[in-house]
């Protein structure tokens, strides 16, 4: 059994959708394990959106062929985008209630990953939460100068997973229980 960590982010708390989204997970057969709201602080944001150099090069070498798809000019370094981006998922994280699962099951990760949508909503499949909600975009983003909308955070793989999890529970908020379809499910 896999365990992985989704965050309503503000802009689905304030549209009214925790329900809806951890309705999915649990309807697929993923069990609930940890739950709660947080107003995230500065220093939360910070230790979820971790300063790793695979990050901020992974960051640009997407961005870059993003821009050169559409054949705008990208200057920018590896430090200068990640730095960019990074301050606006923290300020975006920061800016309202966040409600933080742990999600348990067989496959967790990419099950969740999957119901969640592509990160960009452009290119979340339409029966993802991603792509029945929101219709932002990283263009519209960029324009606005901050983070794209798009309601959930998912981990990405079970190192992440785990390092996100401990970073918004503790041991003791995680549960351990059967569901009663546990046996017929996984």
């Amino acid at each position: 059994m896999e365990s992985t960590l989704v965050l309503v982010k503000p802009d689905g708390v304030q549209r009214g959708l925790i329900g809806i989204v951890i309705n999915r997970f649990e309807r697929v057969g993923l069990k609930v394990t940890a739950m709660k709201m947080v107003l995230p602080t500065r220093e939360l944001a910070e230790k979820h959106y971790p300063l790793e150099k695979e990050w901020y090069e992974a960051l640009w070498k997407k961005t870059k062929e993003g821009y050169e798809s559409k054949g705008i000019p990208f200057k920018e370094t590896p430090i200068g985008i990640g730095t960019r981006v990074r301050n606006g998922l923290i300020e975006a994280l920061t800016s309202g209630p966040v409600v933080a699962v742990v999600v348990e099951g067989n496959s967790a990760i990419s099950i969740v990953r999957k119901i969640v949508g592509a990160t960009n909503p452009e290119k979340a499949d339409p029966g993802s939460i991603r792509g029945m909600f929101t219709t932002d975009s990283y263009d519209l983003a960029d324009r606005n100068k901050r983070a794209v909308r798009n309601i959930a955070h998912a981990s990405d793989s079970p190192e992440t997973a785990k390092k996100e999890i401990a970073t918004w529970f503790t041991k003791d908020e995680i549960n351990r229980y059967k569901r009663a379809d546990e046996d017929i499910v996984n």
